[in-house]
């Protein structure tokens, strides 16, 4: 945990914001959004009250990804893992390539660190020791992270059918399990009532990233699994799953790898995000921590190997999710290509100069003028790094799309993709110059127009309502 603390802490500042935490910083406290529960961007709210910067509004992530350790140590724990076993899932986990993005930036995906393997160690609970109000335990923190995410509810139907399939079936009877369900409906409901009032966004949100991601996420879940953890790790859960299935004294807790791949095939059904099933597999690793050691028991140097399995995984993948090398040389790296959490961290403050630079050469009495950004990384950028009394920001991407339009629009420099949607809705439109952010990292925004449009042909609510998506 502290090596972790160490390494998350000396690379927090390295680059800058991430897309996603310029989005929230933009969020005004509000019951929910059309993609999101409140919790992410409340967070990010409280924390910008001890500093504006990215190492400071980082802190939360960090802390979720040291204590999800604790947590999966103790799940290695809880099936019999003794120091060695302990260890092994420990480090092995802490310095896997997901937990390292997740830990680095903040995004709503950081609390799944903890919270996953946390439900899932609370219902383990209730098997290896035989007692039923972890199940209430387990409602609790379901419930809880309904304000991070309703994604929680797949975890929830895999371990269902995990049950239902391998067993032992008579605890889908106990009126403890019934009970963590009411919990999670009942600190839950805020989250749901928002969603039925509001015509179920999330819903529209997930066939949103659907329509986006799911032709890869199909395509690339299978290595995907491979890469999450490590290959050198992938041995090690492997040995968790045929652990689970054959060995006797785990026979009541068969169903946590039928809850993998329940978990994985609604991944690929859904097709939204390649990570979600994350903290399933982080939980089978940790079990298989446990054969892995007593394997490495009987012959000295098998232990060796496992440590130096472990060692060259953390190597590589502090290489591929931390940046640890200059911006400059990391652009010239495959890096970049591999994780796109490193590519959307750099350029921001570049960028904003570039469209500051564009705004001052407008030409006098260019009227009533605002600043359209396509997507919220770009409008998050502007209005962190524009100067006072800079034109205001607007977007028409998820959440930003449902703010009050302007009263007037007479010139609009557009940022980005939606400047060829706009020659549509004005009548007159040029390039005034191009994205680069001066050391050839190739992201979303790199070589996108900065455009200046005049004469809008709509009502500046109609112009933000044909501009308006999800994804």
């Amino acid at each position: 945990m502290a090596a972790l603390l160490l390494a998350l802490a000396l690379t927090a500042s390295q680059y800058g914001y991430h897309r996603d935490e310029l989005y929230f910083r933009m969020l005004a406290p509000a019951w929910g959004y059309v993609d999101q529960p409140p919790l992410t961007p409340l967070i990010v709210k409280f924390t910008l009250l001890f500093g504006d910067e990215p190492g400071i509004l980082r802190i939360p992530a960090i802390v979720f990804a040291v204590v999800s350790v604790l947590v999966v140590a103790l799940t290695a724990r809880e099936v019999g893992g003794r120091a060695f076993a302990q260890g092994l899932a420990a480090w092995g986990y802490a310095f896997g390539a997901v937990t390292l993005i997740m830990g680095h930036t903040f995004l709503t995906a950081s609390l799944d660190l903890v919270v996953w393997p946390l439900v899932l160690l609370f219902v383990i609970r209730v098997f290896t020791r035989e007692q039923q109000w972890w199940w209430l335990l387990a409602g609790l923190v379901a419930g809880l992270s309904m304000y991070n995410k309703l994604l929680i509810a797949m975890l929830l139907v895999a371990i269902a059918v995990g049950i239902l399939i391998a067993g032992p079936r008579r605890a889908l009877a106990s009126w403890w399990l019934v009970a963590g369900v009411g919990i999670v409906l009942l600190v839950g409901l805020p989250n749901l009532v928002y969603q039925v009032i509001n015509g179920w966004p999330q819903l529209r949100m997930g066939a949103a990233l659907e329509a986006d991601n799911g032709a890869n996420v199909r395509e690339l879940l299978g290595p995907f699994i491979l890469l999450m953890l490590g290959p050198p790790l992938v041995p090690i859960w492997i040995a968790g799953i045929v652990a689970l299935l054959r060995r006797r004294e785990w026979r009541m807790l068969r169903w946590v790898p039928v809850a993998l791949l329940t978990g994985m095939v609604l991944v690929f059904v859904a097709g939204s995000q390649l990570y979600y099933g994350y903290g399933l597999l982080v939980t089978v690793y940790a079990i298989g921590c446990v054969p892995a050691a007593q394997w490495a028991a009987r012959v000295p140097w098998r232990r060796g190997l496992l440590i130096a399995a472990i060692a060259v995984n953390s190597l590589v993948s502090i290489m591929l999710a931390l940046p640890v090398l200059p911006v400059g040389i990391e652009a010239k790296t495959p890096i970049g290509g591999l994780d796109q959490a490193i590519r959307d961290q750099v350029g921001w403050p570049t960028y904003v100069a570039q469209v500051e630079h564009v705004v001052a050469t407008l030409p006098p009495g260019s009227g009533a003028t605002i600043i359209f950004a396509s997507n919220y990384g770009e409008a998050g950028a502007l209005e962190r790094y524009l100067p006072a009394g800079s034109p205001e920001v607007y977007s028409a991407h998820n959440a930003l799309g449902l703010l009050p339009p302007p009263v007037k629009i007479d010139t609009a420099v557009v940022v980005g993709a939606q400047f060829a949607g706009a020659r549509s809705v004005f009548r007159h439109c040029r390039i005034a110059g191009h994205l680069d952010d001066r050391v050839g990292m190739d992201n979303e925004e790199q070589g996108q127009p900065i455009g200046v449009c005049t004469g809008p042909t709509l009502s500046p609510a109609a112009l933000l309502a044909r501009a308006r998506h999800l994804g």
